[in-house]
């Protein structure tokens, strides 16, 4: 049929046994892929028609569908080469073409481009995969045989690829619940990435490969002999577990070799649930089962759909092995997933299990309408995208799964926002935890809610681990402090301005911003200020971009406006006082400390020369320091001054300490700070609302890295929720 060995034929022979299929169909499709890719070869010099072949036959192991099959012939025509789509739809039908349209908009992800690049890429992945998921087996096929074939690419590139694959394919591929390709995805990645540690690996197992099957075949036995009388229909099979599972534990969680209990596994399929139970009943009547390793995934499936029972045993001898029990309909599920769906024809209890096993695309593409940034899209992503999952119930028993990792804030977030925005403490198996505490599979969580709270804490936004979570407190922040979000976005650009030493007033300053904020696509300043505000942008991720602006269009402009001769003074002198302060030209000056603000060593600090009482020194975010010194009323009565890092002094900073009413939440508070060395120079504790209480205390403080440090304890004690400065 064909000129040269493209594969196709002895593919062709496998179609015709299957009458579901469409042979001419397939046959017309890969005549014109063959007509339209003529000419055109691969790296590895073989004619291009060869890769397309290669991922229709993937699919065609996966049991995907006709339109699948076709649709991956003729998946890179469009792209390549002169045909249309609408061309292709009328050859092939509107299924065809919505799968071939999606694959083409695909394109590629690319790690090495602008992240922007990358994000919108993702996102068009997601939005693909929300009107067809077909279009994405179509891709992992696609990345699967490129992944085969890499040795051909550029070193440079099979890392790139390697890195893509590890990090968005091989999760999607689990997701989707296909184990074939996620492992062999995962084992060609690390190849590449870390080709000593996958030779290591590859020589242990080779090594233990004769003793390995010898091991196995003889568990085999004794299994069959006892569990055939009892069970009917039991099939029992062995693998090794795949290199990449092998490289996380040795390389990434710095186990040994010895230490990894699962490298054999034994797996039994039977013909019903009750039977599974049954078998794990006699596994470990005859072997000695390990603590802590049984975990029973058919009544907590996986949001892959993936059901079993797992189970760590010792051999006789001393070996430790998993196994793993399921049924036939449960085995079908874990091998082939989401594609198990046309590969079983499993009709309208199967469409309902289908959309239920991508309600996680939906979350996705919510995730990537409320990220501001590209940057936070891209983390989001592959946060969510996390292989391993941890599985904790409400008070209610509802199971909620979470990316491992996850804290309390995380799982309160994924019951509700308001839950979430209402937040002030958790339980977890009945007893207070801290708001940064870990979720762990099997854990009881119960969220501590309350009508007077505020809503949550910046702060959560450094402790969450999902992106669901992160974009639903910068929503609140959004709509709820917009006015303060302007506020504080100034001051944090204006800081961030200075610290890079870019310098503008007036109108230039306000031209600045403006282009600042059309760069980032925003309508106008106040919006770029308040997703400053809020968390939503991270001024330091844009300052190579702002600074380049300022020195290419403003730096010089400012440069010949400076005046020849300059009263600045250049170089700061110490003014003689206790205070451990530096003013700019001034010698032997009354000092103090604004009470508005209380200043600390290591915050920005400005003075302001007082009617006959020296200097005052505020923080410069105070809110009684203009945010235009240049342009306020009496600017000359402003000047710079700093800390004198050779000094250490002592001060008193107050703290508004926010904590469910128990018994000795005070007394441990103070205790802690006892135990820290730090002076109490008063406290006062009084119950607020809702069973919360409110602690003010003044503290001795040397810096504001110290007053960060004794906040960071407080926050561990249990019951306390939230710790604000007074006065700030």
């Amino acid at each position: 049929m064909s000129e040269y060995n493209d594969g196709f034929d002895a593919f062709f022979e496998e179609i015709i046994k299957h009458p579901q299929y469409n042979a001419e169909k397939i046959k017309e499709a890969y005549e014109l892929a063959n007509k339209a890719h003529s000419g055109q070869k691969r790296r590895s010099g073989e004619p291009y028609i060869m890769h397309p072949v290669a991922v229709a036959e993937i699919l065609f192991k996966l049991g995907m569908d006709n339109e699948c099959i076709v649709g991956a012939l003729l998946h890179d025509v469009v792209e390549d080469t002169e045909y249309t789509l609408s061309y292709i739809g009328d050859l092939f039908g509107a299924d065809v073409e919505l799968l071939v349209d999606g694959v083409t908009k695909l394109g590629q992800i690319p790690l090495s481009t602008r992240e922007e690049v990358q994000a919108e890429n993702i996102r068009k992945m997601f939005m693909a995969m929300n009107k067809d998921v077909r279009v994405i087996i179509i891709k992992l096929a696609d990345r699967l045989h490129n992944m085969r074939t890499l040795q051909h690419m550029p070193e440079y590139k099979q890392r790139e690829k390697s890195l893509e694959t590890l990090e968005i394919y091989a999760p999607i591929a689990h997701r989707l619940g296909i184990r074939a390709i996620k492992e062999e995805l995962e084992d060609a990645a690390v190849r590449y990435l870390d080709p000593i540690a996958y030779k290591e690996i590859e020589n242990s197992l080779s090594m233990k490969q004769e003793e390995g099957e010898s091991f196995l075949n003889d568990i085999k036995t004794q299994l069959n002999n006892r569990i055939s009388p009892i069970i009917e229909n039991a099939n029992i099979t062995s693998r090794v577990k795949s290199v990449h599972g092998i490289f996380r534990k040795v390389y990434i969680k710095g186990k040994s070799f010895e230490e990894i209990y699962d490298i054999y596994a034994v797996r039994i399929i039977v013909n019903s649930m009750i039977d599974c139970y049954n078998v794990l009943g006699i596994v470990h009547d005859m072997f000695k089962p390990l603590p802590g390793r049984f975990k029973d995934y058919i009544s907590t499936p996986k949001p892959n759909m993936y059901q079993s029972l797992h189970t760590t045993v010792l051999s006789p001898s001393g070996v430790p092995f998993e196994i793993q029990i399921r049924t036939w309909e449960m085995h079908r599920t874990a091998e082939f997933g989401i594609a198990a769906h046309w590969k079983y024809k499993l009709g309208k209890g199967g469409k309902d299990s289908l959309d239920a096993g991508l309600s996680w695309i939906h979350r996705m593409l919510e995730t990537g309408e409320e990220s501001d940034t590209p940057e936070d899209l891209v983390a989001n992503i592959k946060g969510d995208l996390s292989v391993e999952e941890v599985y904790v119930f409400t008070p209610k028993g509802e199971i909620k799964s979470l990316p491992t990792g996850s804290t309390v804030i995380d799982f309160a977030y994924a019951i509700h926002s308001a839950v979430g925005n209402k937040m002030v403490g958790a339980k977890v198996d009945g007893r207070i935890v801290p708001i940064d505490y870990k979720v762990k599979t099997g854990e009881r969580i119960e969220i501590l809610t309350s009508k007077q709270n505020k809503g949550p804490s910046k702060d959560w936004l450094s402790i969450v681990r999902t992106g669901e979570a992160r974009n639903k407190i910068r929503t609140w922040f959004k709509k709820e402090r917009r006015e303060e979000n302007i506020e504080e976005g100034k001051l944090i650009v204006e800081k961030e301005l200075r610290r890079n030493f870019i310098r503008l007033s007036g109108d230039k300053y306000n031209d600045f911003i403006v282009r600042i904020a059309e760069r980032q696509h925003f309508s106008d300043t106040d919006e770029f200020y308040a997703s400053v505000g809020y968390g939503g942008i991270q001024i330091n991720r844009l300052m190579p971009g702002i600074k380049d602006e300022y020195n290419r269009n403003w730096k010089e402009e400012k440069e010949q406006e400076k005046p020849a001769s300059s009263n600045v003074v250049d170089k700061p002198r110490k003014a003689s006082s206790s205070n451990g302060i530096i003013v700019e030209g001034i010698d032997n000056c009354l000092i103090k400390m604004a009470n508005c603000c209380s200043p600390l060593p290591g915050e920005e600090i400005v003075g302001f020369i007082t009617r006959g009482h020296g200097l005052s020194i505020h923080k410069r975010n105070c809110v009684n320091v203009p945010l235009d010194i240049e342009n306020c009323p009496e600017p000359e009565r402003w000047i710079k001054a700093y800390w004198d890092e050779n000094v250490k002094i002592e001060t008193k900073s107050t703290l508004d300490v926010y904590a469910i009413d128990r018994d000795g939440v005070v007394l441990d508070i103070t205790s802690t700070l006892m135990n820290m060395h730090v002076k109490i120079h008063s406290i006062n504790a009084r119950p607020i609302n809702d069973g919360n209480c409110l602690t003010t205390l003044t503290v001795a403080v040397n810096s504001k890295e110290h007053l960060d440090n004794i906040t960071r304890i407080i926050k561990k004690i249990d019951g306390v929720y939230h710790i604000e400065r007074s006065g700030v």
